[in-house]
């Protein structure tokens, strides 16, 4: 093998760990992002977990992120919480951040 086939399956083994702690950590967002979201709709316990699971759930079977930022605006409406869509979306970079860090440090896990 040559050194320049060793650096291209370095490099293609970077891209693939990268592109899979940036999964990780839009899963993880999304997971705190359904927990903050269901405390505000007034849901705990096992009813909050699920509702952040199907949030998360709902991005690894195709859906992007407006359609996340959608369906907690229609659920906020619905609850009687009006048109937060500033709230949630910053509530989303924050989030993502914690999300990158915590799954960068090894502490975020995968839900």
């Amino acid at each position: 093998m040559t050194t320049f086939d060793e650096r291209e399956k370095g490099y293609e083994a970077k891209l693939a760990h990268d592109e899979e702690l940036k999964f990780r950590a839009y899963v993880r967002r999304n997971k705190l992002l359904g927990l903050w979201a269901a405390g505000k709709l007034g849901k705990s316990g096992q009813v909050a977990e699920d509702y952040a699971n199907a949030l998360v759930n709902a991005q690894i079977e195709g859906s992007d992120d407006e359609a996340v930022v959608a369906k907690l605006r229609a659920d906020f409406v619905a609850a009687g919480l009006g048109d937060s869509e500033h709230q949630i979306r910053q509530e989303m970079a924050e989030l993502l951040a914690r999300a990158t860090r915590d799954v960068g440090a090894g502490t975020g896990g995968s839900h």
